[in-house]
């Protein structure tokens, strides 16, 4: 298990400082603000630590309200909504400053038997093995240039192989631009089996590339473009049992941007096929002209 994943896995273990309160730390970087899939998924273990342990979260929608201050500690308030016989709904409000940057609802289910179908079909894309890691795909396309190699030679928690062109790519050639992306994942250690761990996971990972692919179907990029982009709302739903540290591919299109907003679904399939995650989200994206505020 390298350090990145250590740490991710540190800053998911929330402090409790009274009941249905937790407290969550961020890393130690330098950050303008926190990543929305840290807030999602430790907004998502608060929730978790107040459900009794035969309910599974199985679906989430959570707004993101105010960018994140990645240097002072994010308290999450739980409400319990509702506890029946079968389904348990939390209400989780992150704060800073004295003020929410996130709300998340979630609801959890005790596991039944019932009618099953699979509609959705895994595309048909090179396996992980065979493809390079984001760190070695991005390499081979920047080389040595200045500001590449210190982000480049980080480690990461989590090891992505892209089978779709990178933002990156599209940028500085027209004919790789899609309105598609499909990425391998996993989390590359042993983890343990707790399953709302690997929710936890999924729901982090997913907020990587979403806005991307919206960024992609105009051949966008950050850090090459003259974009701003930030997640909106989020949701997801967890229709079977897996693990975060099994490959999983997730496919991802955008079907519409405009007004300064793109949408974005994505859908996680184990390396069998099944479909265990869907997701959606909406993205802010703008042309940066000035410093305008959300």
């Amino acid at each position: 298990m390298n350090e990145a994943l250590k740490e991710l896995l540190d800053l998911l273990d929330l402090e409790q400082i009274e009941l249905d309160i937790f407290r969550g730390r961020s890393p130690e970087e330098r950050i303008q603000r926190v990543f929305g899939g840290q807030v999602a998924a430790q907004a998502l273990v608060a929730a978790g630590r107040t459900v009794p342990d035969d309910r599974h979260v199985h679906s989430l929608h959570a707004y993101f309200i105010r960018p994140g201050d990645p240097a002072i500690p994010i308290v999450y308030n739980v409400e319990r909504v509702r506890d029946g016989r079968s389904f348990a709904t939390r209400r989780v409000v992150a704060i800073q400053h004295g003020k929410a940057i996130f709300t998340m609802s979630a609801s959890f289910h005790v596991p039944e038997e019932g009618w099953a179908h699979q509609a959705a079909a895994m595309p048909t894309v090179p396996d992980p093995e065979t493809l390079p890691t984001f760190q070695d795909k991005l390499y081979d396309l920047v080389g040595d240039e200045p500001g590449w190699k210190d982000w480049l030679s980080r480690p990461r928690p989590v090891d992505a192989r892209y089978a779709s062109p990178l933002t990156f790519e599209a940028s500085r050639n027209p004919e790789l631009i899609s309105a598609e992306t499909n990425v391998w994942f996993r989390y590359d250690a042993e983890l343990p089996d707790d399953p709302l761990l690997h929710v936890v996971l999924a729901a982090y990972a997913s907020d990587f590339t979403l806005v991307d692919t919206i960024l992609l179907a105009h051949g966008l990029s950050w850090g090459t473009s003259n974009v701003m982009g930030a997640s909106l709302d989020h949701a997801m739903w967890f229709h079977r049992p897996f693990r975060s540290d099994d490959w999983l591919l997730y496919a991802q299109e955008s079907p519409w941007s405009g007004g300064a907003r793109g949408l974005a679904r994505g859908q996680m399939f184990t390396s069998s096929g099944d479909l265990v995650v869907s997701v959606v989200q909406e993205a802010m994206i703008r042309e940066i002209k000035s410093q305008n505020p959300r």
